[in-house]
């Protein structure tokens, strides 16, 4: 099964900030493309090399 994850993506200076408030994951781009892209791959890694205990503690089931 596939999850969906919340991406929150603003604009900071010239680029933009991506945020995963689930998990406190952040990537950064020069576009709103770009700045997703590396979002994906920064929770690709990190559930690559992260153990079962640190995806629970970081997991936020509820963000509103």
């Amino acid at each position: 099964m596939t999850r969906q994850w919340t991406a929150i993506i603003e604009r900071e200076g010239d680029g933009y900030v991506a945020l995963c408030p689930e998990l406190d994951i952040a990537s950064q781009g020069a576009t709103v493309a770009e700045a997703r892209k590396n979002l994906q791959e920064a929770l690709e890694l990190f559930f690559e090399t992260a153990s079962n205990a640190e995806i629970e503690h970081r997991l936020h089931e509820e963000v509103y």
